[in-house]
């Protein structure tokens, strides 16, 4: 009886185990498309530059994030017809993404070159994307 129970509990932790690095993977995929939906509704020309942080070091990966979020704040539809689905994609990408790792990071959002919204939004993936495949 009692080596059931342990097998048991055993067969439920490795469940629990495989099935939570799969979640995060599917969590960042989702994420990385709606970057890219939002790419072809968002403001390009004539609108504000974005701080696009590119490239940050592991200890700066949350940093990075925050300010890409930070920067979701600015965007702005570029037409009144995807208004309500650009409201919708931009308030997805406001959630957290990232837990704060307390490493201290020398670089600020401020820091960063200032780019185009849909060269902000594909340095955005390709973050999320490095994030998913680490």
């Amino acid at each position: 009886m009692e080596r059931m129970i342990i097998f048991c509990m055993l067969f439920f932790c490795s469940s629990m185990v495989l099935t939570a690095a799969p979640q995060k993977a599917v969590k960042y995929k989702q994420l990385v498309k709606t970057i890219e939906q939002l790419e072809t509704a968002v403001k390009d020309e004539d609108a504000e530059l974005l701080h696009t942080p590119e490239n940050p070091v592991d200890g700066c990966l949350f940093t990075a994030v925050t300010c890409f979020q930070r920067g979701t704040w600015k965007l702005q539809p570029k037409n009144s017809q995807v208004n309500s689905t650009f409201i919708k994609t931009v308030s997805i990408l406001r959630r957290t993404i990232l837990r704060d790792s307390g490493t201290q990071c020398e670089s600020s959002c401020e820091s960063y070159e200032k780019k185009k919204p849909k060269d902000f939004l594909k340095s955005f993936a390709k973050l999320m994307k490095k994030l998913f495949k680490d």
